[in-house]
């Protein structure tokens, strides 16, 4: 699927290991841990359909619309089955969405002084996913819209979010996770646009990261930035079989270690060639029979991240990309304490296929 000229893609990454005695918020972009949830909204641990076990929390994303009243984040879950991996059953994503008066009224009832966040405080004015709690108050950010032509005129998705959330109301809500249910160490995930990468350099873990890229998947990305066909790119593309993927391995070369791409109302990245009916495998949203459209994906490079939260404990989860599709209204009934289930479809890692 083509790229418009006009369409903007965030590119998520990994920013650093959560202290594990610093608290985070539903306005917190992470990888891992429980599942933040927002005042008012109640949750059912969800399960997965193939197995019946608990389903592990994997990525947590605060992304309100523009022009929208509501505050708005999606959680993701999947299951660590090895028998589910690749399996769109053993996976499910959630849109929680509340009002600024819902946090008022539940920061009145908890006696609390601290300000709630404004409807202009959100993403107006924010550039960055996740950052400290403590960093995150009095922070001058600049904001990133992505354009759009549906009703809500576009969407601001940030990475160092305005600090007044409830981090400090002593009963904030958090998903009752349970006790069996694996969960990953937790990361937060930064941001920047896909067209300022040109200028950005690994350094460090980055390059880390670049080099076991390099080695898992065969290739040289400095070769594939320049256009030469090495042998390296030769082997990749013969042992896939698939131009899809010898599009993606470029379409990412710039920034391999990302763990998500956001574009809202935007164009996925497939990993491999896509069922010629995906468009219509997308089912129009349940609630109000609005279409779906594409919000964001999970990346390779974030299977490498995803270990267990605690040290004697040895969980895993595979993929090649997940592609998360959301309701186009982002509707929402008002006095809603329940999150809204979206779509979500999985393609596994073309060499997961050499094994079986």
């Amino acid at each position: 699927m083509a790229t418009s000229i006009h369409e903007t893609v965030l590119v998520g990454i990994c920013d650093g290991a959560i202290d594990t005695k610093k608290n985070t918020s539903y306005c917190t972009n992470k990888i891992g841990d429980k599942p933040d949830l927002l005042p008012i909204i109640s949750l059912q641990y969800p399960i997965c359909c193939l197995c019946q076990r608990g389903l592990s929390h994997i990525v947590q994303v605060y992304c309100p619309l523009a022009a929208s009243p509501y505050h708005r984040t999606i959680n993701v879950f999947a299951c660590t089955n090895p028998q589910c991996f690749g399996k769109p059953e053993s996976w499910i994503v959630l849109r929680s969405q509340c009002m600024d008066d819902d946090i008022k009224g539940r920061q009145d009832n908890t006696s609390t002084t601290e300000p709630a966040m404004s409807g202009t405080d959100w993403c107006d004015e924010a550039d960055d996913w996740g950052m400290d709690n403590e960093e995150q108050v009095n922070v001058a950010e600049s904001g990133v819209q992505v354009p759009n032509d549906s009703v809500h005129e576009g969407t601001d998705v940030s990475s160092k979010l305005q600090g007044l959330c409830i981090d400090g109301v002593e009963d904030q809500q958090s998903a009752l996770q349970p006790t069996d249910v694996p969960v990953f160490q937790s990361f937060y995930i930064s941001v920047m646009e896909e067209t300022d990468l040109d200028g950005f350099h690994d350094m460090g873990h980055e390059n880390e990261l670049l080099r076991e890229y390099e080695e898992r998947e065969g290739v040289i990305v400095e070769e594939i930035q320049s256009g030469k066909a090495k042998e390296e790119y030769e082997k990749a593309t013969v042992k896939h079989g698939d131009e899809v993927f010898t599009g993606f391995m470029k379409k990412i070369s710039l920034c391999p270690e990302q763990v998500l791409r956001y574009s809202w109302a935007g164009s996925p990245l497939f990993i491999i060639k896509p069922p010629s009916n995906v468009n219509e495998m997308v089912p129009f949203c349940g609630h109000c029979g609005s279409p779906r459209v594409f919000e964001f994906q999970l990346m390779p490079a974030l299977v490498s991240l995803l270990g267990s939260a605690v040290t004697n404990s040895d969980i895993s989860l595979e993929f090649g990309t997940v592609l998360v599709y959301t309701c186009r209204n982002s509707c929402w009934k008002s006095g809603s304490t329940v999150p809204v289930e979206e779509f979500i479809f999985v393609q596994p890692d073309p060499d997961q296929k050499l094994f079986k």
